[in-house]
């Protein structure tokens, strides 16, 4: 990944900047510049809590290169309290603890490393929520 590529993304990696529709108030993830509802230009930028639950989750046990240090790991489609479904990894949770409408909440997690002398790319993960962290 190229530096410029990793600036370019970080508004999505770390605040889960997404869209609204200023039309039909659709709000998605991630920005685009058509909203996928209604097809209006009209969007803007929409930061998303982080907050929701587990829409569902498969663990995976054969990584893409870069990530085989990480298995077995849990990949998750999460349904923001907003309404988008965000596709992240959980963390901070055993794999056989994962269950669907579990509570969850974004974190900052390191991503990835490119080389042993590279840049270290952190982004979104999701981690189950506990009610006294609040």
């Amino acid at each position: 990944m190229s530096l410029a590529k990793h600036w370019r993304l970080q508004n999505q990696r770390y605040r889960l900047i997404g869209g609204k529709c200023e039309d039909c108030g659709a709000r998605f993830f991630p920005e685009r510049h058509v909203c996928p509802e209604c097809k209006s230009k009209s969007v803007g930028p929409c930061q998303f809590e982080g907050d929701g639950e587990v829409y569902s989750h498969a663990v995976v046990y054969d990584a893409p290169a870069g990530y085989e240090q990480l298995i077995p790991y849990v990949a998750a489609l999460v349904q923001l309290d907003e309404g988008p479904l965000v596709t992240a990894q959980l963390t901070d949770v055993d794999i056989n603890d994962v269950r669907i409408g579990m509570p969850v909440e974004m974190v900052t997690r390191r991503l990835r490393q490119y080389g042993e002398d590279g840049l270290i790319v952190y982004g979104y993960k999701f981690r189950p929520k506990l009610k006294d962290r609040r």
